[in-house]
Order: structure tokens, then sequence, then C-alpha cells
């Protein structure tokens, strides 16, 4: 890569004003120390060509979107404060008198680190600035967390996505305009507007919706046959997602004459807008939902570094937090204590970790009676290695082999039940209990007994599971919980680079400094 000579727009901001820009802080250090964060060599790949240079070097562009995803602002706002605010023209290396560049060379810039081998090369450096002042040796814990991030795009209801889906097929796909002209006929699909029917008429809904999703099954049907480009078949394949997920046969219909309805409930994973087709409703809690992505965190508690993150889609069990978990911590070089929520305590996320050799403080999920009040599965005895299962009656049942999606098995009392006087707190099944126990039972069963019995891991809980909480607060404050990008690579860039920030500003807090070509700690008043 041809290295950028151009010349300082006006008098080095650093050199003349540097006692405006506030000492220890983000904009001070990356003045000072811009170039060792973020060497030359460091972007080399990202720019192959030996003809061309740069219009911009990367290292002020890496700053720049650093402190954009500091102080969450958009492209824009940014460039305005690299023209007009001096510690913004301090920390990125511009003259007094630059104007900067244009907003979309931001955009450029992202789109060139999300296409690149290492994407996330903004937070790496700042990790491998974590490991070289020490800061994390001898600190053995992770505290695990997700929180939700809404997404950039309004979500769509059924009209407005069939509509928009096959707009887009007819755009990209080629010879779908002329399909669309012979079949579609519910809608305009040149008109930018909804349908003008009576909304509040439910019949006149249940007719359009019918209509809408008739014309994208003929529009589907009837495409010619021919090699789609990444555009195209994306088109072609959120048009038949879009008009399945919301629908369903309508009454006395098979499915195959036409008719249907808006179905009952949602959808699994169901697309909420064809703007970003990877967005999904996320239900938090049970009575709390949002739609976007969420975010996945490893922080060390001590310090409040964020030694790991992930962004991801809201829905799946491929992106649960028991799995994206295990893949936050598949860097540790050692076994380290892990702190999580009931999210994390999945059986196979226990055994995956006991396995790594890590020391487990993951609160179990309670277990819930058959019957208010009653035995749980912990009451009865069950000896997964002999295979039996004694009831809190003292009657002894064989435990069955493994099967079905989950790999469980079984413990049928049946007639045991019956005349049984513990019956009524045991279960309300005319046919008697019957208990599914799933892999990894023991390591969920000590896990219990642990938590409600050993009072020293409950104190380390309490302790190191509640810093995660603020990691997320620091991660979402200033407006960030708002994505500003569509899709999951380009939103995982940006949580890396805030992650990124956020551990600079932490490590500067903490005396980061750069001297005789190493990175270490000052102590306090040093």
């Amino acid at each position: 890569m041809g290295e950028w000579v151009g010349e300082m727009v006006g008098p080095d901001v650093w050199e003349t004003c540097g006692d405006l820009i506030p000492a220890g802080s983000v904009f001070a250090f990356l003045a000072e120390h811009r170039g060792e964060l973020f060497p030359a060599e460091m972007f080399a790949d990202m720019y192959p060509s030996a003809n061309g240079r740069p219009s911009m070097p990367p290292r002020i562009l890496a700053a720049t979107i650093m402190l954009q995803a500091l102080h969450g602002l958009s492209d824009f706002e940014t460039v305005q404060e690299l023209r007009c605010d001096l510690r913004w023209k301090a920390a990125c290396g511009l003259g007094l008198h630059d104007m900067a560049f244009d907003p979309s060379l931001l955009a450029y810039f992202r789109r060139r680190l999300a296409r690149s081998a290492r994407p996330n090369r903004v937070f790496e450096a700042v990790r491998e600035v974590v490991k070289a002042t020490g800061v994390l040796k001898g600190k053995h814990r992770r505290a695990l967390d997700s929180t939700v991030l809404d997404d950039a795009v309004a979500t769509q209801d059924t009209v407005t996505q069939i509509i928009a889906a096959v707009r887009a097929v007819i755009r990209e796909v080629p010879g779908a305009d002329t399909v669309a002209a012979a079949q579609c006929t519910a809608h305009d699909y040149t008109d930018p507007g909804k349908p003008r029917i009576a909304w509040n008429d439910e019949q006149a809904r249940t007719e359009l919706v019918d209509a809408l999703v008739t014309d994208a099954l003929r529009l589907l049907g009837h495409l010619p046959d021919q090699q789609l480009g990444e555009k195209a078949a994306n088109a072609v394949g959120i048009l038949a997602l879009v008009a399945g997920q919301d629908v369903e046969p309508a009454e006395n219909s098979d499915g195959r004459d036409g008719r249907w309805r808006i179905t009952q409930g949602t959808a699994h994973e169901r697309i909420v807008s064809t703007v970003d087709p990877e967005a999904r409703h996320v239900h938090k809690t049970r009575s709390h939902q949002q739609d976007g992505f969420k975010a996945h965190l490893a922080i060390e508690p001590e310090t409040g570094l964020y030694t790991a993150v992930a962004l991801r889609p809201g829905a799946g069990p491929e992106h649960h937090e028991a799995a994206v978990g295990l893949d936050l911590l598949a860097d540790e070089d050692t076994p380290v204590d892990v702190f999580g929520d009931t999210a994390y305590s999945t059986g196979d996320a226990r055994q995956a970790l006991h396995q790594a050799g890590h020391r487990l403080f993951l609160k179990p999920a309670p277990l819930r009676p058959a019957v208010p009040g009653g035995f749980t599965l912990d009451d009865f005895t069950i000896d997964t290695t002999t295979a039996v299962v004694t009831c809190p009656a003292g009657h002894t049942v064989a435990l069955s082999g493994p099967g079905g999606q989950h790999h469980q098995r079984k413990a049928s009392f049946r007639d045991l039940c019956t005349g049984c006087h513990l019956r009524e707190r045991c279960t309300k099944a005319r046919a008697g209990r019957i208990l599914t126990i799933r892999p990894g039972h023991n390591l969920q069963a000590a896990a219990r007994h642990q938590t409600a019995t050993d009072p020293g891991w409950q104190a380390d809980y309490r302790r190191w599971r509640p810093p995660v909480e603020r990691a997320v607060a620091w991660l979402v404050q200033h407006g960030n919980r708002k994505l500003r990008y569509r899709g999951t690579i380009k939103n995982d860039t940006w949580l890396h680079t805030r992650a990124a920030a956020l551990n600079l500003r932490r490590l500067i807090n903490l005396g980061l400094t750069h001297t005789r070509g190493t990175w270490h700690l000052a102590p306090a008043g040093a």
C-alpha cells in the first residue's frame, strides 16, 4: 500500500493547542499515541494496490470511527466534529483548517473493514494493548450477559412486507416485470402507497391479504428459469418467506384453492422487515418484546473490560445465550470462573464448559412443580448410572434409554400413582407421573444443590455477576441501544468498535501510557 503523503492543512492542532485538549481524555491519548495504536501496516491488506494510495490514511479513519462509536454519532455528525472541534482534530491528526472529508468515506472504510479478513481489527488492536499491559494477569473471572439492540428499520406489517418483497423481485429479477404485469392483479406495485381499502373492514383486509399472497405465489411460479445473481436470489427468497410466514389456508381450505388468511400467533423466527431481513422479534423476558438483534458480552468484572463481544440475530437456537457464550470464552488460554444468569445454564453449555475446565457460577433455572407447592425433579432420587428412579413415596421404576429430539430419558410411574397417598402433591395427570430426564441432568442437579447450600458460591455470584450489568449500561448509553446499520455483519463490526472504544477509555482511566515501545499502566499520581 502506498503511504499517504498529503500535507497537513493549517497548523498542527495537537502541537499548537495541546493545552486545550483535556488531559487524560481519549482525545489526548489518540493525539499522542494514534500511530502506535494503529500503525500503517495494520491496514495494508485492505488497500493491496501498489499503485494507488487511500484518499485518507486508514489510521485517521480508524481513530475517527472509534470516536464515532464512543460518542454514538452519525457519519454526518462525526464529520462536523472533525471540522469544528479541536479535540477531534487533535485526536485524528487533522490540521486546524482541515475540512476533513465527505461522510461517505466513513461508510466506505467500514465496508472495507467488514469485507476484510479481519473485520474486527480495531477491537483486536485494543485487546493486544490490554494483553501488553498485563491488566488481566491473574484475573480469572468472566461474566456473561446479553442485551437487545433495536434495529435500524421500521417493523413492517404483513401487507407492507408482501408488497415490498414483490417490488424487490420486479426490480432485481430479469423478466419479473413482464410476469408481474400478467399475473399480479391485487395491487399496483408501481404505486408507492398502500392499497386503497377500508382498513377498518376486517373482510376487506382478509380479501386483500388473500389476493396479495396469491400474487406472490403466481409471480414466484411464473418467473423465467434462469441463473440468478446474489441480489435477485435474495429478493426471490425473501418473497417466498414473507408470503408464507404470516398466513395459513382459510377455513375449509387445503391451501390449493388460493384462499388465505392471517395466521393466529407469530411465526418462528419471523422476518420483521424486508429492509433488514436479519432483524427479528426478540423476547428478553416473557412480557417484553423488541425488534432487532442481541449483543452478547463477556467482561472481566474487576476491571470492567470487555474480553469478547458478538452481535447475533435475536432468535434461533444457534444464537441463544448459551451457544454464543461458548464462543465468547473460546479464546481464553486458561480455565476461568464463569458467571452468568439462567440463560447460560443449559445442560449442553454446562457440559462443554465443565469439560473445558472452567469453574461455573451459572444460576440454574428454577424447577417448576407439576402441582403448585408439590414435588419437583429434585425430590426424586435419580440414578442415571444404574438407570433407576425412586419417587418421594418410595416407588422405584426403570429409566428408559435416550430418545427423541433432545435424547431425553423417561421414568414412568403410571399405575404406581394409583392410590398413592402423595399423589395430590405430585401430579394431576390421570395416567400418573412421568419424569423426563435430559442430558446433563447430573450437572444441573449438582448446580441447583450448590446454589442453594454453598454460602461461598452465593457470595461470589452476588459480588462478581452484577458488574456485567454496568458493562451493558456503558454499551447502550448515549442512544447506542438503537443501531445505525442494517444486517448482522455491519452491526457486529460496530459493536466490536464500540467495545474497543470503551476498553480504551477504561485503560486510559487506569493510567495507560506508551513508553520505550511498550504499553503499560502508570500508577495513579506517577
